[in-house]
C-alpha cells in the first residue's frame, strides 16, 4: 500500500469512528461547509469547471489542531447543495510531507490543475516550500507531477498561497510571501505553459510605498478584475490595531489598482479590510461562467483561541463563509450572497412592520437556529437600535455616533467583546444566522461583519430593542441544509 493509500485510509477510518459524535454537536451547522472530522481552514482551488463548482480546502482529520494538511474537496452544481467529494490531496510526497498548503485551480486543456504549496520541515523545525502541481481529467482523481517552483532568491522559505490565472494569452501566479528583510510581500510569476515559469519581481508589499511597513507576511493572494478595475485581495499578518481597524490576530483585505501585464507592475491604492467582524480569513475568489466573482472565506482566524471553540469537544472544527458575489461600487468592494442561496428558504417569509420606541421585543414566529433576516426602510431617528440572537450575540446601531457594532459572548471567558465601524447611515440589514455563526450584511453589502458565537442550545430567541423611535420592516425565512448525498 503506497503512502498516498494509507493516509486516505486512516483518514476515512477518523471519520466513521467520529461519525456519531461529530454530528451529535448543538453546534453543527446546516447551511455552511464544514469539515466531517478534524479541522478545516483556508478555502483552496475554487473554480467552476466541467459544470460544476469545486471547493477544496485546506483540513487536518486526525486532530482538531493544524498540521500536515490535506486537501478536502466539495463539489456542487449550484452553490446550495454539495456533496463531499474524495480526497483530493494527501502529503504523501517528500516535497508536501509536512503538508499539502493552499493553492488554486485552473481549467487547461480539458483538465483541471491545482498549483499548491509543498510545506517540508526538518527536525529542528527549519521550512522548505515548493510550489507544485496535480492535475485531473475528471476533477476527482488527481496526478502529482511534482514542484515547478522552488524557493526565488530575496525570500525566506514563508512563501506559500498560489492563486493562477491566465490573462492576454500568458499565465500569471501570485504567491504569498516574507522577504528576506521580514517583509510581508505577493511574489509574481509568469508562465506560457503552467509549467515553466517566471520570477518577475514583487507585485506588492516588501516594504515599499504604498503600503510601506505593512506586516511581516501577506498569505493567500488573489488578484483579479471587477468592473475593468483591478483588485488584489491578500492577509497580511503582523498589524498592529489602529483604533477599530485590524482588530484580530490576522486581516484580510484589499488594495485597488491598475496592473500591467506586460510589465508585472501593478500600481495601487491604500488596504481595506473586507469584512469588519471576528471571524474571516483567507478569501478566495473565482469567475464562474455568469462572470460572477465569487468568494468564500474561511469562518476563523490563525492563532485567535481556536482550541477554545467548543466544538473540539465533539471533534470537528472551523468552517467557510457563505458563496458571496463581489462588486465594485464607488471604488468600495461589496459583498452580497449569492442569489442562489434564496432556494435554502423553507415556505413563505414571516414578515412584521415594526415601530419600537423605548422597547424591548420579540416578533411573532421571529426565531430559530438556521434563519435568514431582512431589514429594509430602515429609521434610526435618533439614539440607538439593536438585535440580540440567541442571548450571545448583538447587533448595535447609534445613530449619534454613526457607530455599527457587533458584540458577542466570548466563548473564552464569558466576557463581551466587539468589533465595529463608521456608518454614516442604516438602510438595511441582510443577517444570516446558523446555529453557531452569524454573518451581517449592511446596506446591500456596504460593510460586512462573519463570526461564530455560541448560544445555549436551546436559545433560539432573537430580540429587537431601541432606545428612541425606530422603524423597519422585516421578512424572515428558516432556512435548509446544504449537504447532499
Amino acid at each position: 500500500m503506497s503512502r498516498d493509500q494509507q493516509l486516505r485510509r486512516k483518514a476515512y477510518e477518523e471519520i466513521e469512528l467520529n461519525k456519531d459524535i461529530v454530528e451529535q454537536d448543538p453546534y453543527r451547522l446546516k447551511y455552511h461547509l464544514m469539515p466531517p472530522v478534524g479541522l478545516l481552514n483556508d478555502p483552496n482551488g475554487f473554480i467552476q469547471w466541467d459544470g460544476n463548482y469545486h471547493l477544496f480546502y485546506q483540513w487536518m482529520p486526525f486532530k482538531t489542531g493544524h498540521g500536515a494538511k490535506f486537501w478536502g474537496h466539495y463539489v456542487s452544481k449550484d452553490l446550495v447543495t454539495w456533496k463531499h467529494e474524495e480526497i483530493a490531496l494527501t502529503p504523501s510526497e517528500w516535497f508536501e510531507k509536512n503538508g499539502c498548503y493552499s493553492g488554486s485551480a485552473i481549467g487547461h486543456n480539458d483538465e483541471l490543475h491545482l498549483f499548491y504549496t509543498g510545506n517540508v520541515k526538518d527536525k529542528e523545525g527549519n521550512r522548505e516550500t515548493y510550489q507544485c502541481l496535480a492535475v485531473s481529467g475528471d476533477g476527482v482523481n488527481f496526478d502529482k507531477k511534482g514542484p515547478v517552483i522552488e524557493l526565488p532568491v530575496g525570500y525566506t522559505s514563508h512563501f506559500r498561497d498560489p492563486k493562477v490565472w491566465e490573462q492576454d494569452g500568458r499565465y500569471f501566479m501570485v504567491v504569498g510571501a516574507q522577504t528576506s528583510d521580514l517583509k510581508g510581500a505577493v511574489a509574481l510569476f509568469a508562465s506560457e505553459d503552467l509549467i515553466d515559469w517566471e520570477h518577475l519581481g514583487m507585485l506588492a508589499g516588501g516594504g515599499k510605498p504604498p503600503l510601506n511597513d505593512f506586516g511581516y507576511m501577506f498569505e493567500c493572494p488573489d488578484l483579479f478584475s471587477l468592473d475593468e478595475t483591478d483588485v488584489l485581495v491578500f492577509s497580511p499578518q503582523g498589524l498592529k490595531p489602529e483604533g477599530m481597524e485590524y482588530q484580530n490576530v490576522y486581516q484580510s483585505g484589499y488594495v485597488i489598482g491598475t496592473f500591467e501585464p506586460v510589465s508585472g507592475v501593478f500600481m495601487h491604492g491604500e488596504f481595506e479590510e473586507l469584512d469588519r467582524g471576528f471571524d474571516f480569513y483567507a478569501p478566495q475568489t473565482t469567475e464562474d461562467e455568469q462572470g460572477r466573482r465569487i468568494l468564500f472565506a474561511w469562518m476563523s482566524v490563525p492563532d485567535q483561541n481556536e482550541q477554545d471553540h467548543p466544538t473540539i469537544g465533539h471533534k470537528w472544527l472551523h468552517n467557510m463563509t457563505i458563496p458571496r458575489e463581489l462588486r465594485l461600487t464607488g471604488g468600495k468592494v461589496v459583498q452580497l450572497p449569492v442569489q442562489e442561496l434564496e432556494s435554502l428558504r423553507l415556505g413563505e417569509a414571516i414578515e412584521h412592520k415594526v415601530v419600537l420606541n423605548y422597547e424591548n421585543v420579540k416578533l411573532k414566529e421571529v426565531s430559530g437556529k438556521a434563519v435568514e433576516l431582512l431589514l429594509d426602510n430602515i429609521q434610526v431617528s435618533e439614539g440607538w437600535f439593536s438585535i440580540t440572537i440567541g442571548g450571545a450575540a448583538r447587533i448595535v446601531y447609534s445613530k449619534k455616533q454613526n457607530l455599527f457594532s457587533l458584540e458577542r459572548k466570548s466563548y473564552v471567558d464569558g466576557t463581551v467583546e466587539k468589533r465595529q465601524c463608521y456608518l454614516d447611515d442604516l438602510n438595511s440589514l441582510r443577517i444570516f444566522i446558523d446555529t453557531s455563526s452569524i454573518e451581517v450584511f449592511i446596506n446591500n453589502g456596504e460593510e460586512t461583519f462573519t463570526a461564530r458565537f455560541y448560544p445555549v442550545p436551546d436559545d433560539e430567541s432573537i430580540q429587537f430593542e431601541s432606545l428612541r423611535n425606530t422603524s423597519f420592516n422585516i421578512k424572515k425565512w428558516n432556512l435548509g441544509n446544504i449537504i447532499g448525498e
